[in-house]
C-alpha cells in the first residue's frame, strides 16, 4: 500500500525511544515500580510512551492512539521519584517540554475503542527481560479499517543471524511491501527479511515465551513431540520471537492458552504479526483464524496465537487438535 511520511516518522519514533529504553537499561537500579497487576513498569515504559506518542500526535492529529500505559501512576505524590525520573529522561530528548506536558503525552494513548484507523503501541514489550537486561521490544502499528497496513518494532538487545554479531535491530513493514531489517545503531540497511524454508522437523526451531503466565510450555512440548521436533525451546521475552522467525532464525513461535479467562491485548501482536507477514509467514490462532484488529483494544475473537514460516502452519494447527489444546 502507499504510506505517505507515516513509516519515516513511525521508524523515528521507534529508534528515539528504543535510544531512551537504552539509556534506562544502562541505570537499573530504583527504576522499577509495581502495577496494580504486580507485574513491574519502569521509567523506560512511560518515556517510551511519551516520545512516541509525542511524534504522532504532532504528525497526525486525529488519529487515535490504543497503548498500554496512562499517566495515573505518576500523577501519584508517592511517586514523585520516578516521575521526576521519566522526565528527566523523556527531557533528553525533548529539552524544552513541561512536566505536564510529558504526562499528557503518555495519556494520548488512552483510546480503547476500535477506528478505522489508528495506532496501536507497547513502549516495552517485554518489561520483565528488559529488567533482566534480556529481550524486550518497542513496537508500533497502524491499523486501518482492521488490517495492520504498518508496523515498526524496535528490538535493542537482540543479534540476529544477518547482525554479525552486533546487538540492536529495528524492523518495520509496509503491507504488500516486505519487511525491511535496520541496524539500531545507525540505521544501515540490513536487507530485507525473509521467513527460513525449513520442513524437516530436525531443523525446526521452536520459540516461546520465557513466562508461563503466557504460554502453556506443556502444550508447547506436546506439539513439538508430535511434529518430532527434538531441539529445546528459545525462550525469550517479547515480539522478539516474531522478529527472528520473520528473519529466519526460527521457524515457529507458540503463544498458546494457558488460561481460558486470558485474552490477548492488541498491541502485544499488531506489530510482529506484520513482520512476519511480509517475509512471508503466517500468523493465525490456534483455529486457524486471522487476528481480529477490529474488536478494539483486545483480540476478543481470537485464542491464542500461533506463528510459522508458513511451511509449517498446517502441520502446526493439525498438531493443536491432536494435542487436545482448545
Amino acid at each position: 500500500m502507499t504510506l505517505g511520511n507515516e513509516q519515516e516518522i513511525a521508524v523515528a519514533a521507534v529508534r528515539e525511544a528504543s535510544e531512551l529504553c537504552q539509556r534506562v537499561q544502562l541505570q537499573l537500579s530504583d527504576a522499577a515500580l509495581q502495577k496494580k497487576d504486580r507485574s513491574p513498569v519502569t521509567v523506560a515504559d512511560f518515556g517510551s510512551q511519551a516520545l512516541i506518542c509525542s511524534r504522532l500526535r504532532s504528525s497526525f492529529p486525529d488519529d487515535p492512539i490504543i497503548a498500554e500505559e496512562n499517566a495515573d501512576v505518576l500523577r501519584d505524590a508517592e511517586n514523585e521519584t520516578i516521575t521526576n525520573r521519566v522526565v528527566r529522561e523523556v527531557g533528553h530528548f525533548r529539552g524544552s517540554a513541561t512536566d505536564a506536558e510529558i504526562l499528557d503525552w503518555i495519556d494520548l494513548g488512552g483510546e480503547k475503542s476500535y477506528s478505522d484507523r489508528f495506532w496501536t503501541l507497547d513502549p516495552i514489550d517485554g518489561t520483565k527481560g528488559f529488567l533482566r537486561g534480556d529481550q524486550y521490544a518497542v513496537a508500533l502499528a497502524l491499523i486501518e479499517n482492521g488490517h495492520v497496513v504498518f508496523a515498526a518494532v524496535g528490538c535493542p538487545n537482540l543479534v540476529l543471524a544477518q547482525s554479525h554479531g552486533e546487538a540492536g535491530v529495528i524492523m518495520s513493514a509496509v503491507g504488500g511491501e516486505g519487511t525491511r531489517i535496520q541496524r539500531l545503531s545507525d540505521m544501515s540497511d540490513m536487507g530485507m527479511a525473509q521467513v527460513s524454508t525449513h520442513s524437516d522437523p530436525s531443523m525446526i526451531r521452536l520459540c516461546e515465551s520465557v513466562e508461563a503466565m503466557h504460554t502453556s510450555h506443556s502444550g508447547a512440548g506436546r506439539i513439538a513431540s508430535i511434529l518430532g521436533i527434538t531441539s529445546d525451546p528459545v525462550r525469550l521475552d517479547s515480539q522478539a520471537k516474531y522478529a527472528v522467525v520473520a528473519s529466519g532464525n526460527a521457524d515457529i513461535y507458540l503463544r498458546l492458552p494457558s488460561d481460558r479467562r486470558y485474552v490477548e491485548n492488541i498491541w502485544d501482536h499488531a506489530g510482529g504479526m506484520l513482520l512476519v507477514e511480509e517475509a512471508g509467514g503466517i500468523v493465525t490462532d490456534i483455529a486457524g483464524r486471522s487476528l481480529d484488529f477490529s474488536q478494539g483494544y483486545q483480540l476478543s475473537r481470537n485464542r491464542g496465537v500461533i506463528v510459522s514460516n508458513g511451511q509449517l502452519h498446517d502441520r502446526l494447527l493439525s498438531a493443536i487438535k491432536q494435542a487436545g489444546i482448545d
